[in-house]
């Protein structure tokens, strides 16, 4: 599990130029390896708060609000006592404003103990994730401006404190993004997209916002075993089958919007990134 967490924290001190994420399934590593895993270069554009925290696992009196707090990457991302007493302490002569929620959801009575940096990293269950920004044609805005509560690294930390398979976060990350809707933030992309594992398997997790700004449309796939995917900043995710839910899984509304604005015809194949990707992230040689 060490080896895993390490694998997925680089956030490199110098300035990278890209966010490229890999999945490397059990049967295409060496036999020397046990579990799938993950990389993640994160770019940041040089000026990231990576700092990597253990938030331990907590038990909860019900009922009980879990804060949500707006996406921020720099330093510092987070001011406050509600992600562990101790984990992010205040710097002397720094000047540091208390993060404030946008919004909340119920809590549950228990969580798993994660790594986090500027994402979601990993639990104690040994599920761990990897995030590459995408361009998505739907963009939102966060609440209170707009209409949405998740950004992707609150989807990651929630996952990862309620979930430890890898299939199980993706479905929790896809409902929460559907139910209370997501954003693209800052200087980032309007879509996302996570390699998200567990010892045993991995998925594909593409995510943007539906057309209201309200909501979200996402598409999951799980990588067979023996095989490795890789994400650069565009999404991956072609043909679905989503009569198969052993390998895709999507939200309700996958197929209503793509029909509704004309961008599929029922009967044709569902290709998830001809009908909702806008290309890489930033430009095409950015990756």
């Amino acid at each position: 599990l060490l080896l895993l967490l390490l694998a997925v924290s680089l956030d490199l001190v110098c300035l990278t130029k890209a966010c490229t994420t890999i999945l490397v399934t059990k049967g295409a590593s060496s036999k020397n390896v046990s579990s799938c895993f993950v990389s993640h270069t994160n770019d940041g554009e040089g000026n990231t708060d990576g700092r990597l925290v253990k938030v331990p696992p907590r038990v909860f009196d019900l009922p009980a609000k879990r804060p949500i707090f707006a996406s921020h990457l720099n330093f510092p991302r987070y001011v406050g006592s509600e992600r562990g007493a101790d984990n992010y302490p205040r710097i002397p002569n720094y000047q540091e404003v208390e993060s404030q929620p946008i919004g909340y959801i119920d809590e549950v009575e228990k969580t798993y103990g994660i790594f986090e940096a500027a994402y979601g990293v990993g639990n104690d269950q040994g599920l761990v994730m990897a995030e590459s920004t995408c361009e998505g044609i739907f963009g939102a805005r966060p609440r209170p401006q707009g209409k949405a509560l998740f950004s992707i690294e609150e989807l990651t930390k929630i996952a990862l404190e309620r979930t430890a398979t890898a299939v199980e976060a993706v479905k929790l990350m896809g409902a929460l993004a559907e139910k209370e809707g997501f954003y693209g933030a800052g200087f980032e992309g309007l879509a996302e997209s996570l390699l998200v594992a567990d010892p045993e398997e991995g998925w594909i997790f593409h995510v943007l916002p539906d057309n209201t700004g309200a909501s979200a449309v996402w598409a999951a796939q799980r990588v067979p075993d023996g095989h490795v995917a890789v994400v650069a900043n565009s999404f991956v995710i072609r043909e679905m089958d989503l009569s198969d839910p052993e390998n895709f899984l999507g939200s309700n509304n996958i197929e209503t919007i793509a029909l509704e604005l004309n961008l599929w015809k029922r009967g044709t194949p569902f290709d998830f990134s001809r009908i909702y990707s806008k290309g890489e992230y930033n430009h095409k040689y950015y990756s």
